[in-house]
């Protein structure tokens, strides 16, 4: 008797109108762009001065091109095949997203190089660059799977949280001429960092069973999903503690409401919530972190 081959899951039905739109903005990276610009934003916000355009505009392309070349890299695509919404999409617009990386990283190299107040900023930009392109770049090959710098055990949260703060702190800081270790500089770091780390978190509740098949170590996996959400949490109460001396009652609020909403992002995120719960809503706290110091100072 013959055995069954295994059949591949059913292709999701392309969504009608809105979702089509929204499908593309999330998983196209567009929205965590949206997001990495915003908190940019926040803190040239937070010393009272309007945003560089170009400074901006660069943070937003090259936040395009790094994800969108992690979505299309080879050897991903030949892990785990996974039935979600959002990787099915990927898979089918793969020539899409890597002529959008290509655009992306071309504009964010040219308004690089036409910024010379971007040129001392190179050799401190160019590390966080090189994490953010080893991330996911397969660097080695171990029990018939390539490896990268997320596959270590827990270091990928921290990755994240270090590049995303490093970016939106920092950078912003160097190019108004403060330096990095200026104490409200290091505050404004460290709560970006922790906010950062707690919503990675629940990147890993949502990649749970999938890390532990392919081997990769995460907090899920080591202290379970409850103790990992505690975690988080403890992450934000750290973040509203490190309020930065100087600032107004309404820009105060302003850092620590959002993390009401992040709180709750992280208690009731499960692994079987839709796409939409992570691309839209986690990273949608950024944004709305944003917001929130916009209309305060506003």
């Amino acid at each position: 008797m013959q055995a069954a081959r295994p059949t591949s899951p059913a292709p999701i039905p392309p969504p009608a109108g809105w979702r089509q739109v929204l499908d593309a903005v999330l998983y196209s990276s567009v929205w965590l762009s949206v997001a990495a610009l915003g908190l940019m934003w926040a803190t040239f916000l937070f010393w009272g001065v309007h945003i560089s355009g170009r400074l901006g505009g660069l943070i937003f392309a090259a936040t395009l091109f790094l994800y969108n070349l992690d979505s299309v890299l080879p050897y991903k695509h030949g892990q785990l095949p996974g039935t979600t919404r959002r990787k099915q999409w990927i898979r089918a617009h793969r020539p899409q997203l890597l002529a959008l990386a290509v655009a992306a990283g071309s504009a964010a190299g040219w308004l690089y190089l036409t910024d010379n107040q971007l040129r001392p900023l190179t050799l401190f930009g160019g590390h966080l660059a090189l994490i953010s392109v080893l991330y996911s770049m397969p660097l080695w090959r171990r029990r018939g799977r390539w490896w990268a710098l997320r596959d270590l055990p827990l270091l990928k949260v921290f990755l994240i949280a270090y590049v995303w703060a490093a970016v939106t702190v920092w950078i912003p800081a160097l190019y108004l001429g403060r330096a990095w270790a200026e104490p409200v500089v290091l505050v404004l770091f460290a709560r970006r960092f922790l906010l950062i780390l707690a919503l990675a978190l629940v990147f890993d509740i949502r990649d749970y069973s999938k890390d532990l098949l392919t081997g990769t170590r995460t907090f899920p996996g080591l202290l379970g999903i409850r103790a990992t959400k505690w975690l988080g949490l403890a992450a934000l109460l750290g973040a509203a503690l490190l309020v930065p001396p100087g600032l107004s009652g309404g820009h105060a609020v302003a850092l620590v409401a959002p993390l009401g909403l992040a709180a709750a992002v992280i208690w009731y995120a499960e692994e079987a919530r839709p796409d939409y719960y992570f691309a839209l809503l986690t990273d949608g706290v950024m944004v709305v972190q944003f917001v929130a110091v916009w209309l305060a100072v506003g």
